[in-house]
């Protein structure tokens, strides 16, 4: 279904993705929500005629670790200032042969292995049920996907990650296990950020870029974050080109992801 509804994008970069030049007239805001500041300021511009309003989600110089970003901010900042999607870039292990280090994953399931996140908004007075069991945007995906291959960019249609909470990698029992529970990546970021996302009535998909085999494959050296940061700034400008094509044909509001909210929360008054 289309609608007329405006439509602003909310960009959450990871490292190297947050960068300003790709918006027209950027300038940046100091905002503080309810659940305090954001990992930082918003830089708002535009890509084509689209708004779209970018958060650093390690902060600008990646000095926050996974645990401690503040991710109820970090989306509530966004939804006040009216973003109706977000695309969310994380960097990623591959847990399968074929994604490969510089391959773009667009999830569509997840597996929270978190522990030390506030991973909803109604905490105090109500409680929030909401449904995860389709936890990314359908919609946003498929034209994440499409415009992947028209631009030629290697890349899966779908996958499921496996977020843990870091900050440190995993050990090579763990990585064969997430492989046996048939998750296809690891990040550290992703959850509670989809869940949060979906009580906020915001549509949400992540780019993920594959950096990595983790520490299943015997013949490939174990992660660490030299190998990581070094594929994420060759990818760098990919990401940025499939923003920059995608979001310009993003037009459609109306979905399943703004509609959950409106009878997961019981309680209160």
């Amino acid at each position: 279904m289309r609608c007329s509804k405006i439509i602003k994008i909310g960009i959450i970069g990871g490292s190297g993705l947050e960068d300003p030049r790709i918006l027209k007239n950027a300038k940046d805001i100091s905002v503080k929500t309810r659940f305090g500041e954001p990992s930082s300021a918003l830089t708002t511009g535009k890509i084509g005629n689209i708004d779209v309003v970018i958060i650093a989600r390690h902060g600008k110089k990646h000095t926050i670790m996974p645990s401690k970003v503040n991710y109820r901010a970090n989306i509530w900042a966004l939804k006040e200032q009216g973003c109706t999607h977000i695309i969310a870039t994380t960097a990623c292990g591959s847990l399968r042969e074929e994604i490969k280090p510089g391959h773009l994953v667009f999830c569509d399931q997840f597996i929270d292995r978190t522990s030390k996140r506030d991973s909803t908004f109604y905490d105090e007075g109500k409680v929030c049920h909401i449904p995860m069991a389709e936890p990314f945007c359908s919609r946003l995906r498929a034209v994440l996907a499409e415009t992947a291959e028209e631009i030629g960019l290697e890349h899966h249609k779908q996958g499921t990650v496996i977020t843990i909470e870091g900050p440190r990698f995993s050990t090579k029992a763990e990585s064969n296990m997430f492989r046996q529970w048939n998750a296809d990546i690891i990040n550290m970021s992703t959850v509670p950020e989809v869940v949060l996302a979906r009580e906020a009535g915001i549509c949400y998909a992540i780019v993920a870029m594959s950096t990595d085999y983790d520490c299943w494959r015997k013949s490939e050296e174990s992660v660490n974050i030299e190998m990581v940061l070094k594929t994420m700034k060759q990818n760098a400008e990919n990401v940025k080109k499939l923003l920059i094509a995608t979001i310009p044909k993003i037009n459609y509001v109306d979905c399943q992801c703004s509609e959950d909210i409106k009878s997961a929360v019981i309680g209160g008054d």
